[in-house]
């Protein structure tokens, strides 16, 4: 879920402008700005400092030393100074080195606060220097918080476990009759669940760890906490934590991250708006329930991996987390080192961010950075596309490469509302859609419009443990990591090598289940189905056929290919993030081929779900695109009148 997840803060240069907001009685929060966007629906983000990345082989990249000395060398020229005189009648400002991240690179911090030119101005005299790669604002980024909240009624106990009657994202999506409401003659059919309960006859979590980066956990009745001391609270600043000093500490509890207090108006030096302000949000409690939430013990509710252990690691407090704290989270909790944070003793397997903001992922940004090296640790990273009803690419981390980002649908098997879109989704699963048939323009919000999990009852600090319903994909997220979780564990049970994060990839993917109505705008290659692809990590059939595809190469020709009328033979091509020109094609024989082509998974045999499709006379057919988007091709070739005998196919593609 989205929070007024910062909208596309644009990070060229000339587009970042900066609204000064500074009370000197806010001595801890001055030294947060707002950065205008220029998106309606989220006009401001906020940003500490700079973080400046080095390149590779530069002495400022392996030296502290030297990236110091850099810093007030490179406001020190004569062309600088007479550029900051000239242009803001000021000498430039005094850079400040706060730290090295485990990225290797450094988060500054101007000595003073700075206009919207100014800061355009200091960012690229920082990027002009040869030895710099990379510099970006240090965004605060917000958990993707719910677009809508249920509670059971007062009086009313959750529905007992393992009859958790309102959790229809856990149940089978087959169309059964859903009774989740309290008039139980109203029904809904269930187009959107993920199937979970049949998944755990393979795996049901067990030895898997999965690292929520959120706003940390409370103790619940339903959740298993004991690697919550464990779990590390990265925000560095006590403003933004909740605690009384700077710097980061042991555990992963959330301290609250509410912002009705007025030392958080921007208006005051603080980090949020107006309409931003809110309780306590227990979104990290959210989440981790809907990953592992106790099964079978006759309380409350069921997680989708329930003997899996939440890693916690807080993040995100008041106003959010900034940048350069998650990418120290996200390295730490994958098993990499952070100076001065102790190891972490329990490396995750699969890490949930449930959380983002405006402005895509650049490679060479910290995020992206620290993404990949997890990745290359073998951890799988699942994110939320979005709550914006926008182009996932325009978000960070949604677009970072390599991450599982993921849509949200409702129990309809629709795209929910709100939920983003684009080439860089994965798949879709459970975020919910609020209101009757996931259909806003009813008005009516019911149980089956909800994602069911644990919650807590406290507006500031913990409170009471309770249930409630959350939707957007916030929520979509977890149930993918729990699936990841549920996955491996199958693999390790069946005395198989645990998959690595391209192979998780293309399990989820290859089994999900087909949208029910296909989507007009796309989220993915499917609903996310645990049964199948739980199955298919255990070594049995489950999804498609995608895994007996014949590997396609660059410039290969396959030739003397034959089918009978009806029968189909499969391919599979794939196409970095660098090309150009895709084109595939068939060619010579004799006979009627009809040839269909989709992303990420297979083709049906009618190619009613192809992304293109060429059925012209004969055995030439031909498919091409300029700008390819970077993902493996299913090639399906299906024999027409008489089927075909002796065709060639081939594919090719420029790279830059």
């Amino acid at each position: 879920m989205m929070n007024p997840m910062s909208k596309p803060l644009r990070r060229s240069l000339l587009a970042v402008s900066l609204a000064l907001a500074v009370s000197p009685a806010m001595a801890q929060a001055a030294r947060y700005s707002t950065l205008q966007t220029g998106v309606a629906s989220e006009p401001t983000a906020v940003y500490d400092g700079l973080i400046v990345t080095y390149r590779s082989g530069a002495a400022e990249r392996t030296s502290t030393a030297a990236a110091a000395t850099k810093l007030k060398s490179a406001m020190a020229t004569t062309a600088v100074r007479s550029q900051w005189n000239a242009q803001f009648r000021q000498a430039p400002p005094v850079l400040n080195r706060v730290r090295r991240l485990a990225t290797g690179a450094d988060l500054v911090r101007p000595a003073s606060k700075l206009s919207q030119e100014q800061l355009i101005s200091l960012m690229q005299t920082l990027k002009a220097d040869p030895s710099v790669a990379f510099v970006e604002p240090n965004l605060l980024m917000k958990p993707i918080r719910a677009t809508a909240k249920a509670v059971l009624p007062p009086g009313q106990t959750a529905p007992n476990d393992p009859n958790a009657v309102v959790q229809w994202h856990m149940r089978a999506a087959d169309g059964h009759a859903e009774h989740t409401e309290q008039d139980t003659s109203v029904s809904f059919p269930n187009w959107g669940g993920i199937n979970a309960i049949p998944a755990w006859q393979y795996g049901d979590g067990d030895g898997v760890v999965v690292a929520v980066i959120d706003t940390g956990i409370t103790a619940h009745p339903d959740l298993d906490t004991s690697l919550a001391d464990a779990g590390y609270d990265f925000i560095t600043d006590g403003y933004i934590s909740g605690r009384a000093t700077d710097g980061r500490v042991p555990g992963g509890w959330d301290l609250g991250d509410w912002t009705t207090d007025d030392k958080f108006l921007v208006e005051n030096g603080g980090c949020a708006q107006s309409y931003e302000q809110s309780d306590s949000s227990w979104h990290g409690t959210h989440v981790a329930g809907t990953i592992s939430e106790l099964t079978n013990n006759s309380v409350g509710m069921i997680g989708v991996a329930p003997k899996a252990k939440v890693l916690p690691v807080r993040a995100l407090g008041h106003c959010g987390g900034t940048t350069a704290d998650i990418a120290d989270a996200i390295t730490w909790a994958s098993g990499g080192h952070v100076d001065g944070v102790p190891d972490n003793q329990h490396p995750a397997e699969v890490i949930n961010m449930s959380l983002g903001g405006y402005g895509s992922c650049a490679s060479d940004g910290v995020t992206s950075q620290a993404i990949t090296a997890a990745i290359a640790r073998g951890t799988t990273v699942v994110v939320a596309a979005g709550n914006d009803n926008s182009d996932a690419s325009a978000y960070s981390p949604a677009s970072c490469p390599g991450v599982i980002n993921v849509a949200a649908t409702g129990i309809t098997g629709k795209r929910a509302s709100y939920s983003n879109f684009g080439s860089t989704i994965t798949l879709a699963a459970p975020g919910g859609g609020a209101y009757t048939n996931d259909d806003p323009s009813t008005g009516t919000t019911v149980r089956a419009g909800f994602v069911w999990s644990t919650l807590n009852l406290g507006a500031h600090e913990p409170g009471t443990p309770t249930y409630a319903g959350y939707t957007g994909t916030s929520m979509a997220s977890p149930h993918t990591a729990g699936v990841v979780a549920l996955i491996i564990s199958a693999a390790l049970n069946a005395g198989k090598p645990i998959p690595t994060p391209q192979q998780i990839r293309e399990i989820l993917t290859q089994t999900s289940n087909v949208f029910p109505i296909k989507p007009t705008l796309r989220i993915g290659a499917g609903i996310i189905d645990a049964g199948k692809a739980v199955a298919r990590a255990a070594g049995l059939a489950g999804g498609g056929d995608e895994a007996n595809a014949v590997l396609l190469a660059k410039g290969q020709v396959l030739s003397g290919q034959s089918a009978a009328q009806g029968a189909t033979q499969l391919f599979r091509l794939d196409v970095p993030a660098n090309a150009r020109n895709l084109q595939i094609r068939t060619l010579g024989g004799s006979g009627q081929v009809k040839m269909y082509v989709r992303a990420t998974r297979a083709p049906s045999a009618d190619g009613s779900d192809a992304d293109v499709s060429s059925v012209r006379a004969g055995t030439t057919q031909n498919m091409q695109t300029a700008l390819p988007v970077a993902d493996s091709y299913f090639i399906r070739l299906v024999g027409g009148t008489g089927g075909y005998k002796s065709i060639s196919l081939t594919a090719t593609y420029s790279t830059y």
